[in-house]
């Protein structure tokens, strides 16, 4: 049996963060590249020192785009080196001169032959690598990408940040692995439709509360159908509550401050995480009436 986590150590200082919302060109890796750089010199200009955009960003979340030219709109990475793509300078411009770690969305072409759905990590020097590749696929993902085999933490300042990819945050079990290691908060790129806020809203707001941890949301807007995506992005509190939350339309920075004091007084009152019973039901009684 799994015991249940044991909460890590509170972050020594607050941490500011933004969620992006704002709309790709479909296999313009380079213009959107030029575009996320433009998006986090503007959270780096209100004190972001983490900032996350949406779900395959650099290449737009266009399944005809990525289906018809795969050479041009995958980023080539080897997970054990920083990637190296020029068409990212923009990005790394912008993380380096504004002091900003990025966590953006990218279709990844892996050494042995695998494409996945990832998320880059751009630190503070410039450096790209490959943070995560989602593990929940949703839908017609399946036909061009593979799912990824394992969970990733980043860590920021002494902050603990789960990440996880859209779908993956429909999982509370997704959420719940990045809380028994320790994570402060969950950073989730995503692209969600047009005609799914109600589940966009309640998602990610669960997995906070679940948890009792910071979730940051970020998701693409605008396009056009059937591929019109809805915005929405958001910093939810470790209640669930949003600390900032966009429109359904139109780009937007949203700017929060993640408060280690409102987290260690969250989780003293709700203390989910160390009262989980190790095995949740698993032995049950079937009772019939």
């Amino acid at each position: 049996m799994t015991p249940p986590p044991t909460p890590t150590a509170l972050p020594a200082a607050p941490l500011t963060v933004a969620a992006v919302q704002a709309g790709p060109a479909p296999g313009d890796v380079a213009g959107n590249a030029a575009t996320a750089g433009r998006l986090v010199r503007r959270a780096a200009d209100r004190g972001a020192r983490v900032a996350v955009l949406p779900e395959l960003f650099l290449p737009a979340y266009h399944p005809p785009a990525l289906a018809a030219d795969p050479a041009g709109t995958d980023v080539a990475a080897d997970p054990t080196a920083d990637v190296d793509d020029p068409r990212l300078d923009p990005l790394r411009s912008a993380a380096r001169d504004g002091g900003t770690v990025v966590v953006v969305g990218a279709a990844v072409r892996h050494p042995d032959g695998r494409r996945t759905i990832s998320s880059l990590v751009v630190d503070r020097t410039g450096g790209v690598r490959v943070g995560y590749d989602k593990q929940q696929l949703w839908g017609d993902e399946r036909d061009l990408f593979v799912p990824g085999g394992r969970g990733a933490t980043l860590l920021v300042d002494g902050w603990r940040f789960g990440l996880g990819i859209c779908y993956d945050g429909c999982f509370p079990e997704h959420g719940r692995a990045a809380a028994a290691d320790g994570a402060h908060g969950y950073l989730c790129p995503s692209g969600y439709l047009a005609g799914s806020e109600h589940r966009r809203d309640l998602y990610y707001a669960a997995r906070a509360l679940d948890n009792t941890m910071y979730v940051v949301f970020a998701n693409s807007v605008g396009g056009e159908p059937p591929w019109r995506f809805n915005g929405g992005a958001a910093v939810y509190d470790p209640e669930g509550r949003p600390l900032a939350r966009g429109a359904d339309t139109g780009e937007d920075v949203l700017v929060a401050t993640l408060d280690p004091a409102a987290l260690a007084a969250t989780r003293a009152a709700h203390s989910m995480l160390v009262d989980r019973l190790p095995h949740q039901g698993a032995v049950r009684a079937v009772l019939t009436a």
